[in-house]
Formats: C-alpha cells, structure tokens, sequence
C-alpha cells in the first residue's frame, strides 16, 4: 500500500506538471477584460444602467440574467429587472476599468453569448 506521505507528494508533483503545460497567453484569456466581456458571466459585476429613451438611472449588482432582461440589486436592498436592449449599461471590472455596452449587445441567453461572434469591439 501507498502511505500518505507518497500520495502527497505524487499530487504535487502531478499538479505541477499541470500547471508547466499551461501556456501564459492562455491565462490571459481567463481574466475578464474589456474585449472579452461580452464572452464572459456578468453575474457579481458592479453596473450602471441609463435609459436610452428614458433619462433613467440604475446602478447596483447583476444577480440574474435572462435572455432579454437583467436583474440588480440596488443599495437599498430591491431587486429590479431591467429589459436589455432599453438601457446603455456601463459593467465595473474587478481591475476597476469601466466597459461600456449597448444592451442590444448583450440581447441573447447568457450561455449563448459564448457562440455568438463579435465583428469589431
């Protein structure tokens, strides 16, 4: 039988062969960034929604998503559902960059998004 001392230290040497295959420009593609959020989970970002039509204002967290409406959670603690293509919404990133989108963009079951192809952003 294996002890635990050389299981562990088999894992570790398994996880580190892993992790020397995974090229650097691969990485990159898994932090979320301006040119890849529409390819991304918006779920837990920061918002601002403006009306297009409307002089409207939100702003809050996204904590759902549907195939045409978003829903935040203000700072007084109300849930509202937003329909995508009547608002401007301005995503905070974690790097606190802002990222601008058009709803209509956004239009689309969330894990659909991923097919969807992009021409110039």
């Amino acid at each position: 039988m294996i002890s635990e001392e050389e299981l562990e230290i088999s894992l570790q040497e398994v996880d580190r062969t892993a992790k020397s295959k995974v090229s650097p420009s691969r990485e990159s593609h898994k932090t979320l960034n301006a040119k890849n959020i529409l390819r991304h989970e918006l779920l837990g970002l920061n918002v601002v929604a403006r009306g297009i039509k409307q002089k409207i204002e939100h702003s809050g967290e996204v904590v759902e998503e549907t195939m045409k409406t978003i829903k935040l959670l203000k700072e007084n603690g109300r849930i509202i559902s937003l329909v995508k293509d009547a608002y401007i919404f301005e995503f905070i990133l974690p790097n606190n960059e802002r990222v601008r989108i058009e709803g209509a963009a956004l239009i689309g079951r969330p894990e659909d998004r991923l097919k969807k192809k992009v021409r110039r952003w």
